[in-house]
Formats: structure tokens, sequence, C-alpha cells
């Protein structure tokens, strides 16, 4: 039990630090709210790694610490939606055996933009929110494929496979 404590604080940790870095290196300045998804490298290699409801959690503790210590409500909120969201989806496209990692990671990063403006949508009721949405999914798929190359080498590594 402690073991499994250890390795969920662990990635924790580990998703936070990665986090931290987009919140005080804008990579996209030009692009508001658009990050690179890089704490998706340790919940989608988690997902292979541990068990799913020890993933989730990691998730959730995460984007409840990060949006405690640097965010304010609202952006909690789309942060949880969009990360319940693309877990779902990630889960549910892992157990059907019929993607690759890049495009599980891809269909992730969607959903979690789609959580994030549903969510917004719904505080600020302007339908023209959604009109950020076809951006947001380009920029999702790309740094999805990408997260999910990098998540397939951790895994490879942390399984011993290479």
């Amino acid at each position: 039990m402690s073991g499994r404590i250890a390795v969920m604080a662990m990635l924790t940790a580990l998703a936070m630090i990665f986090s931290y870095i987009e919140t005080v290196i804008p990579f996209f300045p030009a692009i508001p709210g658009f990050k690179l998804g890089l704490a998706n490298i340790v919940v989608l290699s988690g997902l292979y790694i541990i068990p799913p409801r020890d993933i989730f959690i990691v998730s959730m503790i995460r984007i409840i610490l990060m949006g405690i210590l640097f965010y304010n409500g609202a952006m909690l909120l789309y942060s949880l939606c969009g990360g319940v969201l693309s877990f779902v989806v990630m889960y549910c496209m892992k157990i059907c055996r019929a993607f690759t990692l890049p495009g599980i990671s891809a269909a992730g990063a969607v959903a979690h933009n789609i959580g994030q403006i549903i969510a917004a949508f719904l505080i600020i009721r302007n339908v023209s929110i959604f009109a950020y949405l076809p951006v947001l999914i380009i920029l999702g798929v790309i740094m999805g494929v990408i997260v999910g190359i990098i998540s397939m080498k951790v895994i490879r590594i942390w399984t011993n496979k290479e």
C-alpha cells in the first residue's frame, strides 16, 4: 500500500512540475489559455503503468493543487472539466485497444479543450466562446500526438521494454 501511495505521490509531483513549467513559461502567448499539455505525459503514461483509478486520482489532485496555488476558481473549474473529460476519453480508447498512443493522446487533448470550452460557456453564457474551439482542436491534435510519442518512450523505459 505504501509503495502505491509513493508512486502516486511521485507522479503527482512530476505532473505538478510540468504544469508549473507551463504556468511560468508561456509557450504560445498569442493564444490565451493554450498550454502544451506536458502534465498529460504523466497521466497518459500512468494509464498504462498503474491502475486507472490511481492515475485518475493523481490527475485530479494535480489539477486541484495547481488550481489552488496558481489559478482562480473559474480556471480550476475549466481544468477539472477538461481533465475529467480527457481522462474518460483516453481510458475508453485505451480499453478498446484499437488506437495508438499518439491517437489516444490527441483525442484526450481535444476532449480537454472541449471540456474547458463547455465549462467556459456555462460560466460566461456567451456562445461566441465556441469560435475559439477550432484553433484549440488543431493545436490539441498536434500537441496530443507529440505528448503521445513522448509517453510511448516513457512507458517503454518504465516497463524496461527498451
